[in-house]
C-alpha cells in the first residue's frame, strides 16, 4: 500500500513539472501518441510471443524466464495505455529486451547461454551400418 501511494506521488510530481515544461498541447498529443502504441504492442504482442518461444526451444532462456519476458511485454504495453508519463516512461523500458533481460536476470542467476548449433558432439556415429530395404519374397505379385 506505501509503494502505491510513493508511486502516485512521483506520478503526479513528474507529470506536473513534464507537462509544465512541454505545454498542454504537447503533453495532450504525448497521452494520446503513447496509448497507439501501447494497443499497437498488445495487437502485436504474437510476435513477440513467436520470438520468445524460438528463445526457449533454443535453450537461450528457461520456462520462468519466458514467462517473466512476456509478462513484462504485455504490462509495458498497459501501463503505455494509462496516462501519465511515470507509466509511459516504465512502459518504454519493458519493451526494451534488453532491460528485461537485466530484471529476470537479476532474480533468476540460471540464464545458460545460447544454443544455436544444432550439431551434438557426443554422440558417435556407427559407420559400418546401412540402411536397407527389406522385400519379403511372398509377393503376391505375378
Amino acid at each position: 500500500m506505501i509503494y502505491f501511494v510513493i508511486y502516485l506521488f512521483l506520478e503526479v510530481l513528474i507529470s506536473v513539472n513534464i507537462s509544465s515544461a512541454i505545454g498542454g498541447l504537447a503533453t495532450f498529443f504525448e497521452i494520446i501518441l503513447s496509448a497507439f502504441f501501447g494497443i499497437s504492442i498488445l495487437i502485436n504482442f504474437r510476435k513477440t510471443l513467436a520470438e520468445n518461444m524460438t528463445a526457449v526451444s533454443y535453450s537461450c532462456i528457461d520456462l520462468e524466464q519466458f514467462q517473466r519476458l512476456n509478462l513484462f511485454t504485455i504490462l509495458g504495453g498497459i501501463l503505455l495505455i494509462i496516462p501519465g508519463f511515470l507509466t509511459d516512461i516504465l512502459g518504454v523500458l519493458l519493451q526494451f529486451s534488453a532491460f528485461t533481460t537485466m530484471a529476470v536476470n537479476r532474480y533468476n542467476v540460471k540464464s545458460g547461454k545460447c544454443k544455436t548449433n544444432f550439431e551434438t558432439k557426443n554422440i558417435k556415429k556407427d559407420t559400418n551400418v546401412i540402411d536397407v530395404e527389406i522385400i519379403s519374397d511372398n509377393s503376391s505379385i505375378k
